[in-house]
């Protein structure tokens, strides 16, 4: 049985910094996780299994999406705001890449929170984005009550 089907998107994967972004960002979310969980002692098998469905989910629908980008290729820049542009350096963003921002953030976020409650100094960081959120968007992330 051959699997050169997939060949393509391994090639676009492999050569994608938004993806590799998104690895690194679910390892660093799983180190500090399981450091913020020993330092509370405080390990729950459920919340690892579901937080690793989720994560492997999100791998999954990138895999998925990159089918959808070689079957019809969409520019998304200009659903990312011009600010952001110019951090981000790409002219065209594909659908895959547009989901990868959107998991960088996600991982970002739970990265930072995990940071703070395993008691790392980024806690003015993690209050500042937490304001942020708040304001702009309506929502914010309970940090329990360790705060």
């Amino acid at each position: 049985m051959h699997f050169d089907i997939f060949r393509p998107v391994f090639v676009v994967m492999r050569g994608n910094t938004l993806f590799q972004l998104v690895v690194i960002m679910i390892v660093m979310d799983v180190l500090f996780g399981s450091l913020r969980a020993a330092k509370d002692r405080a390990f729950n098998s459920s919340v690892g299994i579901d937080g690793g469905i989720r994560k492997v989910g999100m791998l999954l629908s990138l895999v998925c999406l990159v089918f959808v980008d070689i079957l019809c290729p969409v520019n998304l820049i200009g659903f990312i705001p011009e600010a952001f542009r110019g951090y981000i350096h790409l002219q065209d963003i594909t659908v895959m890449e547009f989901f990868a921002l959107l998991y960088i953030v996600y991982e970002v976020l739970s990265v930072l929170k995990n940071m703070t409650l395993s008691g790392l100094p980024v806690r003015r960081v993690w209050i500042t984005v937490k304001a942020f959120l708040k304001k702009n968007t309506g929502e914010f992330i309970e940090v329990e009550d360790k705060e």
